[in-house]
């Protein structure tokens, strides 16, 4: 029996792009099976079939890269814009391999931001069962009472949903200006920046610093390098995953 696997899945397994990128780009017409245009949920033997993306022909990576990129301010976190704005591709042009950005972080924020062509590795530590702790370091305006620290704590509703638990302490307090450590569990579109608008707070700074037990340490904004095989295993833990040895 031919071993078939949905084009969704078979584009993120040969570091193309995520499943919703890759969704995108089916969708969009780009990409083809034995010459004919794929349509989403479409099937394919990846022996026997050839897929392309954009006229490119897909292989399936041998070899994996995973990457850190501390992310600055006013990039978008894309492979390509079609509105010409800044992306974070351009970050990582000279990286050794084609690589992707696992997740998201807005324009308006920073920090640590992960990159892979491994499909598997990037949906499980994004999936919402996964739950893996994302710690950002956030600076409020004007201050910060016990009432809102405890909304913030037990969850507010956003997007009539209630937010997962988080963990927030106060790091330092000034006049006017209070900085937050505050754990996530779920990594919902802009979450902190809503949830401080839900309690009355301005976000001034938003820089996520680590990703369950990687951190973003000493790197400069604007540079990237490879994880550690250690990194890399501790995120795979941290998600769950479950295989004996990439190849």
């Amino acid at each position: 029996m031919a071993a078939v696997e949905r084009i969704q899945k078979y584009l993120s397994a040969c570091g193309i792009a995520s499943r919703r990128k890759s969704e995108e780009l089916i969708l969009a017409g780009k990409v083809r099976v034995n010459g004919h245009v794929a349509t989403l949920g479409d099937k394919i033997d990846p022996k026997r079939d050839t897929i392309t993306v954009s006229g490119k022909r897909v292989v399936r990576q041998k070899h994996f890269t995973y990457l850190m990129l501390n992310k600055p301010r006013g990039f978008i976190t894309t492979m390509q814009d079609e509105r010409e704005r800044k992306c974070v591709a351009s970050l990582v042009e000279n990286a050794p391999a084609h690589v992707f950005p696992v997740g998201r972080l807005d324009k308006d924020s920073e920090g640590l931001l992960l990159f892979t062509n491994d499909g598997d590795f990037a949906n499980a530590l994004t999936h919402p069962s996964k739950h893996v702790p994302k710690t950002y370091r956030v600076t409020v305006r004007p201050s910060v009472s016990e009432t809102q620290l405890t909304a913030l704590t037990q969850g507010v509703i956003i997007d009539e949903r209630k937010t997962a638990p988080a963990e927030v302490r106060v790091i330092t307090s000034e006049e006017n200006r209070v900085v937050l450590e505050i754990i996530l569990y779920e990594g919902r579109n802009r979450q902190i920046r809503k949830m401080c608008e839900q309690v009355g707070l301005q976000v001034a700074r938003l820089r996520r610093i680590a990703i369950g037990s990687v951190k973003l340490g000493m790197l400069k904004t604007g540079d990237w390098r490879e994880l550690t095989e250690d990194e890399v295993r501790r995120l795979e833990l941290a998600a769950g995953m479950e295989r004996a040895k990439k190849t």
